[in-house]
């Protein structure tokens, strides 16, 4: 509760009777009121800046978090525009290569369709052939048969042949028949003579003879002419023959 000073009543008749007036005027308690009122307003001055200081600090304090919020959400929100630009590049990728990979889908259904028509194509061609190598297969086995009937009918004549001209008769490559004879030479029995005849058509060829006869080239022209194999056989026997006997 605040001091109320109280000044006392003056008395002005009776103090200007006495012979050395004076008036209290209370200076001592004015100044002591002064110097409390002073102290007052400067506690209350003193409060008031520190109080401003520490609100002031506290807006600085404040603000400083409010601007570090603020540049942590303008970081945040510049990544979050950087990644959306990532996200969209990624999306237009993504879309290309959609795209690439329905072409090349689109592609491959085509070649696959070709793919089914060729190999149903080829499927009807293997059958084809398959029923040609069933054929062919059949004539072989006929040709087969009927020339094993030959074969048997012809076994006793050739063995026959080989028997009077000394000689044999071996197949080696396709269509070629080697044929050696022997004990043509009666200084050196075991000397031997050999042709290769080709017989791959109705013209005989002859490959190789050793040794070399010079009428072997009349004899093939006569055998292609009378189509006789064992004729021409025994001129060439006799032509090694020849040779030997000087």
């Amino acid at each position: 509760m605040a001091h109320v000073l109280h000044l006392p009543q003056i008395d002005l008749s009776a103090l200007l009777a006495e012979s050395n007036p004076q008036i209290n005027l209370g200076i001592e308690a004015y100044e002591t009121s002064t110097r409390n009122f002073l102290k007052v307003v400067s506690s209350y001055k003193s409060q008031t800046i520190s109080l401003i200081a520490d609100r002031r600090n506290q807006q600085v304090a404040e603000k400083k978090k409010i601007n570090e919020r603020v540049q942590v959400i303008e970081t945040e929100t510049n990544k979050c525009k950087l990644r959306e630009l990532e996200l969209m590049d990624e999306l237009e990728r993504e879309k290309e290569e959609r795209k690439d990979a329905e072409l090349a889908v689109t592609g491959f259904k085509r070649q696959l369709a070709s793919l089914q028509e060729k190999c149903t194509e080829i499927t009807a061609e293997i059958d084809q052939y398959q029923t040609i190598v069933a054929n062919l297969q059949r004539e072989k086995d006929k040709e087969r048969s009927t020339l094993n009937a030959y074969a048997l009918r012809a076994n006793p004549d050739l063995a026959a042949c080989e028997k009077h001209l000394s000689c044999v008769f071996e197949g080696i490559e396709k269509d070629q028949l080697l044929i050696r004879f022997y004990y043509l030479n009666h200084l050196e029995p075991d000397q031997e003579c050999s042709l290769v005849l080709d017989v791959s058509s109705t013209v005989y060829k002859v490959i190789t003879s050793s040794p070399n006869i010079p009428a072997m080239p009349i004899f093939v022209e006569m055998a292609n002419k009378t189509q006789n194999i064992f004729i021409f056989i025994l001129q060439v026997h006799n032509a090694f023959h020849t040779l030997f006997q000087g």
